[in-house]
């Protein structure tokens, strides 16, 4: 998805008057998976999309078309407007690979060839030094918690006892991540899956929605397609997780050939304007707060928007940005020791895409009274 975003084969297109944010041409999906090696012929390049439609992972822009067809037909990734189904399967498939790509990004050697009941093991860890790491990482606040959350690994096929003869437990046992969520999968991949069918949409928590939406209406806010959306992690991972974009598209449209699109501006969370002065103030009734956010391999997980101050407009509740506290409607004061209280989220959003992966951010936010 990613790589057609920035090839722009995913883009905004116009069709009778109308536009269609963040969408592709069938027949050149294909056209682009051929040239790319990624499917030997048209007929295996449709079988490849027509998986991820089963999985609910793309789908015709007006859900009118179930069969993918080699047309100029109009598609969209779920994700790019806020309709991947967020069930909790999917949340567990993303803590965990959240979880994995911290691990061997620390630099730590709790993942090792290790020895179990005269048995060697590669890249294996120990459940007790396992639980350590996530209580220090921040991942679990106690014993009891973390290991609740390594067995929903379990359960859900992330994590395995090395030799499947136990559940979890906080031990001297031997464990061992069951995906390398690093490695690049390939298409091809997908036809020697079994298919599960993902019926109708989804909301998403960044999909900002008309309050009373017509019989019929996905109306829903672009995507920008540009490097903006490698801020967003969801999943997540991917997340996750869409956002709302900058180009401020709705699209209401039914078919193809309705009336034409309404455009308008991404409608702001926040109840008021806030002026950097009026942050600061003496007296004013806000804190700071400082969150420290790992960004996994997909992003950070939250949209920033507005300008002078910029504001938090969405956080994906399953990304770092939630985890390390982050809330819609904070400000944001400044981003890795660089005041932004004065520049538009444009700004924002470049110093945190060319810095490092993890960001120190002060936003302030509201007191509760």
């Amino acid at each position: 998805r990613l790589r057609l975003h920035d090839e722009k084969v995913i883009k905004d297109r116009r069709h009778n008057l109308r536009t269609y944010p963040n969408c592709f041409v069938a027949k050149e999906l294909i056209d682009w998976l051929m040239d790319h090696k990624e499917a030997t012929d048209r007929d295996t390049a449709i079988k490849l999309i027509q998986k991820l439609a089963d999985h609910g992972i793309i789908h015709h822009v007006c859900d009118e078309h179930k069969e993918f067809k080699d047309a100029k037909l109009f598609y969209r990734f779920r994700k790019d407007d806020g309709t991947f189904p967020l069930d909790n399967e999917v949340k567990v498939f993303m803590r965990g690979q959240r979880i994995y790509e911290k691990l061997m990004s620390s630099g730590t050697s709790m993942i090792q060839p290790r020895e179990e009941e005269g048995i060697k093991y590669d890249r294996a860890f120990m459940a007790s030094e396992f639980i350590d790491w996530l209580i220090k990482e921040g991942e679990a606040t106690a014993r009891t918690e973390a290991e609740q959350l390594i067995r929903r690994l379990l359960e859900h096929g992330i994590i395995q006892h090395v030799s499947n003869g136990h559940h979890f437990v906080d031990s001297n046992l031997l464990y061992q991540f069951k995906m390398n969520f690093r490695r690049r999968r390939r298409l091809m991949e997908l036809l020697n899956e079994k298919s599960s069918f993902i019926p109708g949409s989804h909301d998403s928590p960044f999909c900002l929605r008309k309050h009373n939406p017509e019989s019929g209406n996905t109306s829903f806010l672009s995507v920008s397609p540009t490097k903006e959306i490698r801020i967003i992690s969801a999943v997540r991972r991917s997340s996750m997780s869409s956002s709302c974009g900058s180009s401020g598209y709705y699209s209401s449209s039914p078919n193809l050939s309705g009336s034409p699109t309404v455009l308008c501006n991404p409608k702001s969370v926040l109840k008021r304007p806030v002026s950097p002065e009026e942050l600061l103030s003496p007296g004013a009734p806000y804190v700071k707060r400082t969150l420290t956010i790992v960004g996994d391999a997909v992003g950070w997980g939250f949209v920033v928007r507005g300008s002078k101050p910029c504001h938090i407009q969405a956080v994906d509740p399953s990304g770092p940005a939630a985890a390390a506290g982050m809330k819609v409607c904070q400000f944001v004061v400044s981003v890795n020791g660089l005041s932004v209280l004065h520049v538009d989220y444009r700004a924002v959003s470049n110093l945190i895409l060319t810095g490092p992966r993890t960001i120190v951010m002060e936003v302030m936010e509201e007191l509760d009274y």
